[in-house]
């Protein structure tokens, strides 16, 4: 098993555990001030989580976050800066979010990141489901946010990301690339005819990738540079596969779904769907590998010191700004009422270690808990540790320590 850290950067001082701090600064997102601690705290857990074995840090994308939450505006930017000051670990965002991208300047970006670290780089790719900005940059290709419910809206976000995606894959393994989309309002080269004109046709004859012009000189295909370090491109992540139709799709892509499904069993069952899709297209995974799960994880002395440093903050800051976009619904129990939203005074500590959310205790507790889902899926690849309501609400190093306990009490027994 593989372990990695999953990273919401959020500005120290926001947020519940700091509520008067949070007003006085508002918006906390464009204090100068504050956005630098965030920076500190995350460079430090990163090398951190560098020399203390951890495989991968994963980081979101989300942008307009004034409230201080969530705050990883570029991903991939935020993951260059941390390049520089690691050495080994896996790089990821989880995730680049397609359809607020340009599928040619993404291929580009997502290169650049890869060259720079020498293939450390994990992509995660995401369709994107908060509609304060995907609604404002995904635009372009009216692509408003997921809603994972079928409709019209979503179904075009499902497609939007689809067509990202395959354009950036053209873009990693071909020479040139020339393409009209069908789905997208999309042309390479534009126009699609070709561009006249090009001043520099001798040089890009005698140099440029064959086929770039047509014998009159009219660029007719673009060469996207440079290509990823890795061959073909980075591996591909997804966060956080929850319906059938993501789980299906990523088996068909080969890409590696980060499942959001707390439960065993219930992780079991999507893994086991997983399993059975990649069969099809050829590719034979045990049950578990090329997946991910994701924990929140806190280890003191006893379970109820556990409970009392980092089950506080967490589940205040988790049921109040993430219940409203559904994620409550990872804490629905067998005895909730069914099709009634699970209410955010459910989403406290004691639920979240009920359902397996949250592994709160001594360093035994949590390895119990890794076990458990071992004893369902012998070969899960990756353990994530979801850092919500720790870096920016925690002391700096009460979040350090709890990573050490992990590394060195807990990880080694299932590596």
């Amino acid at each position: 098993m593989k372990f990695s850290i999953f990273l919401n950067p959020q500005v120290p001082g926001s947020g519940y555990a700091a509520e008067e701090n949070a007003k006085a600064r508002r918006p906390i997102g464009r204090d100068t001030e504050s956005y630098q601690n965030l920076l500190h705290e995350v460079r430090e857990i990163a090398v951190l989580a560098d020399q203390l074995g951890f495989d991968a840090l994963m980081m979101t994308e989300h942008h307009f976050h004034s409230e201080g939450m969530e705050f990883s505006v570029n991903p991939l930017m935020f993951l260059t800066d941390l390049a520089a000051r690691t050495e080994r670990i896996l790089l990821a965002p989880l995730g680049l979010v397609l359809p607020a991208w340009d599928p040619i300047r993404a291929a580009e970006d997502v290169a650049l990141l890869d060259q720079f670290c020498k293939g450390r780089l994990r992509l995660g790719v995401a369709r994107g489901y908060q509609n304060r900005w995907m609604n404002v940059l995904g635009q372009r290709w009216h692509a408003a946010a997921a809603r994972s419910d079928g409709s019209a809206s979503d179904t075009r976000n499902f497609d939007v990301f689809g067509e990202v995606l395959k354009i950036m894959k053209m873009a990693w393994t071909q020479e040139t690339i020339r393409y009209k989309s069908d789905v997208l309002d999309y042309q390479v080269p534009y126009p699609y005819e070709g561009i006249e004109g090009w001043p520099a046709q001798e040089w890009t004859k005698t140099f440029g990738a064959p086929g770039e012009l047509d014998e009159d000189g009219k660029v007719v295909s673009v060469s996207v540079c440079p290509r990823p370090y890795q061959n073909p491109h980075p591996e591909l992540w997804q966060p956080f596969t929850i319906s059938d139709r993501s789980v299906i799709r990523a088996a068909q892509e080969n890409i590696l779904p980060w499942m959001f499904t707390p439960n065993p069993d219930d992780h079991a069952a999507k893994a086991k769907l997983y399993q059975e899709e990649s069969a099809r297209q050829g590719r034979d995974y045990k049950l578990g590998e090329h997946t991910g799960i994701l924990k929140i994880v806190g280890i003191a002395d006893t379970a109820e010191q556990a409970v009392n440093t980092f089950g506080r903050s967490i589940p205040k800051d988790f049921a109040a700004f993430f219940g409203p976009f559904g994620y409550l619904e990872v804490l629905r129990k067998k005895e909730d009422e069914k099709h009634k939203p699970i209410s955010p005074e459910k989403g406290d500590a004691k639920r979240m270690k009920e359902v397996e959310m949250a592994l709160f205790g001594t360093p035994d507790d949590v390895k119990r808990g890794i076990q458990r889902m071992l004893d369902r899926m012998p070969d899960l690849e990756w353990f994530g540790l979801y850092m919500q309501g720790q870096q920016g609400v925690l002391p700096l190093d009460t979040v350090k320590r709890n990573l050490e306990l992990f590394a060195t009490k807990v990880a080694p027994e299932f590596r």
